[in-house]
């Protein structure tokens, strides 16, 4: 599944760039020397190309704000590329442990000795907008669930890892934003599930081909969907009955979690009604088809998502 703030798997190259990427995994990024404007365009580039829905949010920040969420983006998506290129099972032992090197990054930048362009750039945005160790970590935690878990027992359980993958970049995205009341913090964690139920929504086939099934073991129990079910790729009314539940329960979600848009400011209040819009948009798909993700995985086309960026604009202002 693909979280919302962590895409496609390869980088590809920039031609004609200083700060062009090897085909190497997206860990093995340049090292210094790139002075801080290189580093920033290092990150920019890479979520220009990289963040196919969070893109058409991130534009509407002011720019150092703008800046430090392309760190944050960045970080978080070598985290996960580094747990997909290895798949289940790929941390049996601490030398085999695929987050590990991030883990000594995240140390080198805490101790103010970060040394590649993305963990640069995030060091100032650590220190200037107060992101907190834990939080960082937390990320680092729920990606590591995808390494050996491949079912959630309970929406409790599905929720955990929803916390660790997407809540915490939510509430590390609106100390960088800024707030007028902690309960920003709050309402970024149910946005965060929010979303990640939608990518586990829209994304059902695509992640029982590698193997997980994330929605909750016990909501496919109630409504009687069996595995088989995801094998056929073939709907039934079990199974529109259960998409039912859980898009309603992920529109009760975003309701929640929407209203950290007022308690932002406004350019990143378009920013983020940007950014959930476009999933809440694919879930109103999927309402009206739930039988598509069985079939294959839904994307927005650039229009629609220029639409919802239009209205989210005009929304937050």
């Amino acid at each position: 599944m693909r979280n919302p703030l962590r895409v496609q798997r390869a980088f590809t190259d920039i031609s004609q760039s200083p700060t062009a990427l090897s085909s190497a995994p997206a860990f093995d990024v340049p090292r210094m020397p790139l002075d801080l404007a290189g580093c920033e365009q290092y990150c920019r580039d890479l979520t220009r190309r990289e963040a196919k829905n969070f893109y058409w949010g991130f534009i509407a920040l002011p720019r150092p704000k703008r800046i430090a969420v392309y760190a944050l983006y960045g970080f978080a998506r070598e985290v996960d590329d580094a747990v997909d290129v290895v798949g289940l099972g790929g941390s049996g032992s601490t030398e085999d442990d695929p987050l590990r090197p991030h883990r000594q990054r995240l140390e080198r930048c805490l101790a103010g000795e970060a040394d590649d362009p993305v963990m640069r750039v995030l060091a100032h945005a650590i220190e200037r907008y107060g992101i907190p160790r834990e939080e960082l970590e937390a990320l680092l935690a729920g990606v590591a669930m995808d390494l050996s878990v491949t079912r959630y027992p309970t929406w409790d359980d599905f929720q955990q890892y929803c916390r660790g993958v997407a809540s915490t970049v939510g509430r590390m995205c609106v100390r960088v934003f800024g707030y007028d009341d902690p309960l920003a913090l709050d309402y970024a964690v149910d946005l965060g599930i929010a979303m990640q139920l939608s990518n586990a929504l829209r994304d059902v086939a695509e992640d029982f081909a590698r193997g997980r099934i994330y929605l909750p073991q016990e909501d496919l129990d109630r409504f009687g969907v069996s595995e088989a079910t995801l094998v056929a790729g073939r709907s039934d009314p079990n199974w529109e009955a259960l998409m039912g539940f859980e898009i309603e329960r992920g529109r009760q979600l975003f309701g929640s979690g929407l209203r950290v848009a007022g308690l932002i400011p406004r350019r990143a209040a378009a920013c983020v009604l940007t950014m959930a819009g476009i999933y809440q948009a694919i879930l109103e798909q999927l309402a009206l088809d739930p039988s598509l993700p069985l079939r294959h995985r839904l994307s927005l086309s650039s229009r629609a998502k220029l639409s919802v960026m239009t209205r989210s604009w005009l929304r937050a202002v």
